[in-house]
């Protein structure tokens, strides 16, 4: 049976199409050199500041685990729907907070070794087996069901909506990040293809809130809804940057 969704070329920057060489640095060669995964103490870094101004950009413009996912495994996924209880928000909460309590009770063990020669070294490797076994995982249900299942539940995309949150609650994501939006919406001839090329499987052109733009905290900002609509009404904006007639004729798109 063909699958309702496409496996169209996503948007990638030269540095997106080979970030994913970041996992053989970190995830593999960190298995003998376990410092490696200090790399990701700035990496995790840079992602809350991502998060806290752009929402999930990281994940649709930068993550090697999403560049992985979606230029090498893409073309050979079996592309199939993602379940919807791994999209829920209980699932994606309860495996943050297994993560982080995980992860911090490592954290504590191996503090007790602070200033003593393999303290950097067991640190690293704490890191190390995390990236490793996220890619593990992410790269058997990329193949099994759709290259972003992982992402669906990620933990660090969970951390990224939480640190969003906190930008919006003191008023300046807000004026830093873009959300796709649909600038006339009286061309739309809901044909779904953003749908069908969306990498988290949403459903963008069912999903505009009132004010035309995407509000689904799963979106990762990728463009490739905006690159494959056939009338090119898609596109990014600044929260509230919107034409004074939209809502009338968002309300003619409804009717129709």
């Amino acid at each position: 049976m063909k699958s309702y969704y496409l496996k169209t070329t996503r948007v990638f920057s030269p540095f997106r199409k080979y970030a994913w060489l970041f996992i053989l640095l970190v995830a593999f060669g960190g298995l003998w050199y376990p410092k490696l995964g200090l790399l990701m103490i700035p990496m995790v870094i840079a992602l809350a500041l991502f998060g806290f101004f752009k929402e999930k950009y990281w994940c649709g413009n930068i993550c090697p685990h999403g560049s992985l996912f979606d230029y090498l495994i893409l073309p050979i996924s079996a592309n199939r729907k993602i379940p919807a209880f791994l999209k829920s928000k209980p699932v994606r909460y309860l495996a943050f907070g297994w993560f982080m309590f995980m992860l911090g009770s490592r954290l504590l063990k191996v503090l007790s070794l602070y200033e003593t020669a393999p303290f950097l070294d067991r640190l690293g490797f704490i890191f190390v087996m995390n990236y490793f076994v996220v890619t593990m995982v992410g790269t058997i249900l990329a193949f099994l069901i759709s290259p972003r299942t992982w992402c669906s539940f990620c933990p660090m995309g969970t951390f990224q909506n939480i640190a969003y949150r906190v930008g919006r609650l003191l008023g300046i994501a807000q004026k830093t990040n873009r959300k796709v939006t649909i600038t006339d919406p009286a061309k739309c001839i809901n044909c779904a293809k953003c749908a069908r090329v969306c990498p988290m499987q949403l459903t963008p052109y069912l999903e505009f809130s009132q004010s035309n733009q995407m509000s689904n905290d799963s979106c990762i900002a990728c463009a490739s809804c905006i690159e494959n609509c056939p009338v090119k009404i898609l596109a990014f904006r600044r929260d509230g940057n919107l034409p004074a007639n939209i809502e009338g004729e968002r309300e003619k798109v409804i009717a129709r």
